[in-house]
């Protein structure tokens, strides 16, 4: 009985083989047929799980199949990473990656993980801003006012981040680059608690995401200087970019996307691509990114792999010539 079994599958095989079917392809058509898990680098509650759970929910919607979220906090996201590394190319296991995924090479040595052989881009999802912000009634109210008073006292301002080799923080080393200024850096154990210290007068300054700031934005609490984004940002419409203030082309935002195991094949790459386009053109998704102060970032898988390596050669250059070292 065993050996006739084996004999059906080997025709079976031998007959997709013929009709120029490959295996990847067949797994394909099946695909999925349980859960898919997508793993989060930081902990629940934060910006990439948030947006995380809203586009999964319209993927369990697109795929039939639960979606789970599943949080991994630790090591700038890389104990996410090597999770996935580990885990099954077959579609059922991805990560919601930020910025840090393009980062940790260079931050932290030996790397972690080789983008180019560890990984497979699947799509990117949306980006939010980083922004400056000061407490309501502080001194300095603009991002002109901001760097008059850096060049004035070197050092002499505060500024509050989310940690050593955070987005944030390596969105305000490349401002000083660019602006030509020094600032004091005081990395903290994420942004919730540099925007408390802010609050409590402990430091002058805080770089954070939008999606952190915005509450107390709207509450009048805290007054956002810049967007570092390439655009406006639609919650902060009456907010300049960095580049509008004089420093053209410059740009620092919180990108998201979907990677996956390496080997993932490709028609299942596709299926998931396929999906995550799907599930940003709903209104929630785009609701969520527009309440994080972002917006979508459709394309192909392509554009998201060039995305990638190009921040990753951008951010690698940044901690070499600033010396920055994790936490």
């Amino acid at each position: 009985m065993k050996t006739n079994t084996i004999r059906r599958q080997a025709l079976a095989l031998a007959g997709l083989l013929a009709l120029g079917i490959s295996w990847g392809t067949a797994a394909a058509d099946a695909y999925p047929s349980k859960p898919v898990k997508i793993l989060v680098g930081y902990s629940a509650g934060g910006a990439v799980d948030a947006i995380a759970r809203s586009v999964g929910q319209r993927l369990s919607i697109i795929l039939g199949q639960p979606v789970i979220v599943e949080n991994k906090p630790g090591g700038g996201s890389a104990i996410a990473v090597k999770a996935l590394i580990a885990s099954p190319p077959d579609g059922y296991t991805l990560m919601l990656a930020a910025n840090a995924l393009a980062v940790n090479p260079s931050l932290f040595q030996p790397a972690p993980y080789d983008l180019e052989r560890d990984l497979t881009p699947v799509a990117s999802v949306g980006r939010v801003p980083v922004v400056f912000a000061v407490r309501e009634g502080a001194a300095i109210k603009t991002l002109p006012e901001l760097v008059a008073a850096a060049k004035a006292k070197p050092g002499g301002v505060t500024v509050a981040t989310p940690g050593n080799g955070s987005t944030p923080h390596l969105g305000m080393e490349l401002f000083q680059h660019t602006a030509g200024v020094s600032l004091r850096h005081v990395p903290y154990k994420g942004g919730a608690q540099a925007i408390t210290d802010l609050l409590g007068g402990h430091v002058d300054l805080v770089a954070v995401n939008a999606l952190e700031a915005l509450p107390l934005a709207r509450s009048g609490k805290l007054k956002v200087l810049t967007v570092m984004s390439a655009e406006r940002a639609a919650v902060l419409s009456g907010v300049p970019t960095v580049a509008e203030s004089g420093y053209p082309d410059f740009e620092a935002s919180v990108w998201y996307g979907f990677i996956a195991p390496p080997g993932l094949p490709k028609p299942i790459q596709a299926r998931l691509h396929e999906a995550v386009q799907k599930a940003l053109e709903s209104a929630e998704v785009r609701d969520q990114l527009a309440a994080a102060g972002g917006t979508a970032l459709p394309g192909p898988t392509a554009q998201f792999d060039k995305l990638i390596k190009t921040e990753a050669v951008r951010y690698g250059k940044l901690i070499r010539e600033a010396n920055i070292k994790p936490d």
